[in-house]
């Protein structure tokens, strides 16, 4: 049995366009919010629609072919199509994602905290590799509106991941809520309830089957989810590797040692410091042996059995 089940939610995706790859609005039905998906080549059907006039907050991702994180920038404004348009300099995104309220009641205020929130988050989560040059502005929020926020930010995350952008979804063995970690969120015995509430209504995260992979010099676990294979922190790679490595094994370590995410322990193994999300089991026991391998073999867990067996 797959462990990896989520909670029932319903939500609707509407496609204005009747095309499956062109704009998408996803709304949960019970919440006052919209996620409009906009592919950039399509970015002018979404300047026609009067969503496109509103106070947003807005995302932009650059798809990559590479084994590294997605380039993500994370902005608000008070006039999306505007400030889409003063960014049609930035080379990087391929898509926009954009949030609004579907009763235009969202402030400026909102759009600030909520920007200011999903940049601390992102960073945090480390799934995605931010281009902002900043941590945008936290704003003074009175703790009603607060709460308000952080109802809608566990709305956006929700969506997010619904189209396929799990922004905000932490690496970490359950640890479903990424809000309060990194956030500063002081409230008074008036907003609590409502927290707790969010809280309560938050998609649990079941916790994941470990798998092993031990090699000379290498000693690794970790865990296999939509995303792909999550190598986690404290993990021992091996400093060596073969000639059958693959070529992005290279780039990779230096990128990993330049971050200070893997760090030498003695002269033949590196410690991960943080957990690491790789596209497929293959490449994370890869990091680990030095050498091509097959990860939905190598993976295994306490009793002995291989990621093949437990998921495909």
């Amino acid at each position: 049995m797959n462990p990896l089940i989520p909670s029932a939610k319903t939500i609707q995706i509407y496609l204005p366009k009747g095309n499956p790859r062109g704009l998408r609005l996803a709304e949960m039905t019970t919440r006052t919010v919209r996620l409009i998906e906009i592919p950039r080549i399509h970015i002018d059907d979404f300047f026609a629609m009067p969503d496109a006039n509103q106070v947003g907050l807005y995302f932009l991702i650059g798809d990559t072919d590479s084994v590294e994180r997605p380039l993500l920038y994370v902005g608000q404004t008070g006039d999306l199509k505007r400030r889409l348009n003063q960014h049609d300099d930035k080379e990087f995104w391929t898509r926009a994602f954009v949030m609004l309220s579907t009763n235009n009641s969202m402030t400026q205020t909102h759009a600030l905290y909520m920007e200011h929130k999903a940049i601390a988050t992102a960073i945090e989560v480390g799934r995605y590799e931010l281009k902002n040059g900043n941590n945008g502005n936290k704003p003074h929020t009175p703790d009603p509106l607060k709460a308000d926020c952080e109802e809608l930010f566990h709305t956006l995350d929700v969506l997010l991941s619904t189209l396929g952008q799990p922004i905000f979804e932490s690496l970490a063995i359950h640890d479903s809520l990424h809000t309060n970690k990194t956030y500063e969120n002081k409230t008074t015995n008036s907003t609590i309830a409502k927290v707790a509430q969010i809280i309560d209504e938050a998609p649990s995260k079941p916790i994941p089957s470990l798998f092993y992979y031990k090699v000379k010099d290498g000693h690794a676990k970790g865990y296999y989810d939509d995303d792909g294979f999550v190598i986690l922190a404290g993990s021992l790679i091996r400093q060596t590797q073969t000639s059958s490595a693959p070529p992005f094994m290279t780039k990779l370590k230096e990128s990993l040692l330049s971050s200070g995410k893997l760090v030498a322990v003695n002269d033949k193994s590196y410690k991960l410091t943080e957990n690491h999300l790789f596209k497929t089991p293959s490449g994370a026991s890869a990091l680990v042996s030095g050498r091509s391998t097959n990860g939905w073999i190598e993976w295994k867990n306490e009793l002995g059995e291989t990621l093949d067996s437990v998921y495909r």
